[in-house]
């Protein structure tokens, strides 16, 4: 079950003009009869500019597209359990793998209505549909060129140089135990970055070098998860075992408001 939620902002003449407001919430229904699972997990969503919402369908091991009636209008099998996923461009998403024995960004497109893998879209920027990576992939997040991916203890930056996806380094790491670095968002101007630490509860804001700035913590986060910065830099943490979604003020150190949801949302804005 995918839960989205339609959300206005704030008018001029409220206290806090960055606040949003629930307008509507919707269930959908995502399962399909090729599912070899009874549910499905939803580890991750993005909308694409044309309307139609990509899911990552962690338990059948499946990428779905949902048209503007939220109908599953195609689905993609992949090797292994999609743990994230992000927007690279209008038609293009990338999806995080983690295995012991391998881990991968898998690179989908959109062609004529389908969800396809290849490496020859005709696009300026082409490049490998697969990228391997020499540590374990969870979160993943894009902006301008540049890819931010997690490990579970670490934020790892990686460029795209000719055709080929390039790490550059280690952002962030925190090995005090348990899953410390899990999502990650960038904020729409690029100068920070936002993780959430699902075993400490936390979200941590960094610079776009990776120096840390704040800590917030909030007792409606426990396991905090899934993670969200919108278009005009509103951010969206959820609380994995609350079913809970808070947002924060753009420098991710006040909650400004909580929402009911459940555990992965994507926000349709106005």
């Amino acid at each position: 079950m995918a839960t989205f939620v339609d959300a206005i902002h704030n008018s001029s003449d409220q206290i806090n003009p960055d606040q949003m407001y629930v307008k509507k919430k919707s269930e959908y229904n995502v399962k399909i009869a090729r599912d070899t699972r009874q549910h499905c997990y939803i580890s991750g969503i993005c909308i694409l500019p044309s309307g139609e919402t990509i899911v990552a369908d962690y338990t059948n091991k499946r990428v779905k597209m949902l048209d503007k009636h939220y109908n599953v209008s195609s689905d993609l099998e992949v090797e292994s359990n999609p743990q994230d996923i992000c927007q690279l461009s209008p038609c293009r998403v990338a999806v995080t793998f983690k295995r012991l024995t391998f881990n991968t960004v898998q690179f989908i497109k959109v062609s004529n209505g389908k969800l396809v893998i290849g490496n020859k879209f005709g696009e300026e920027y082409d490049y490998p549909s697969k990228l391997q990576l020499q540590h374990a992939a969870l979160g993943i997040t894009y902006h301008q060129g540049d890819l931010y991916i997690t490990s579970g203890t670490a934020l790892y930056h990686y460029t795209l140089t000719g055709r080929n996806w390039q790490p550059n380094r280690s952002l962030y790491e925190d090995t005090e135990g348990g899953i410390t670095v899990d999502r990650c968002a960038v904020s729409p101007d690029g100068y920070w970055i936002f993780v959430t630490n699902s075993a400490q509860n936390k979200l941590i804001t960094l610079t776009i070098y990776g120096t840390l700035i704040s800590v917030f913590t909030d007792p409606e986060l426990p396991g905090t998860k899934g993670l969200h910065v919108t278009p005009t830099g509103q951010i969206l943490v959820c609380g994995f075992y609350s079913n809970t979604v808070i947002q924060v003020d753009r420098e991710g150190r006040t909650k400004l408001a909580t929402y009911a949801s459940n555990k992965d949302v994507c926000l349709l804005q106005h």
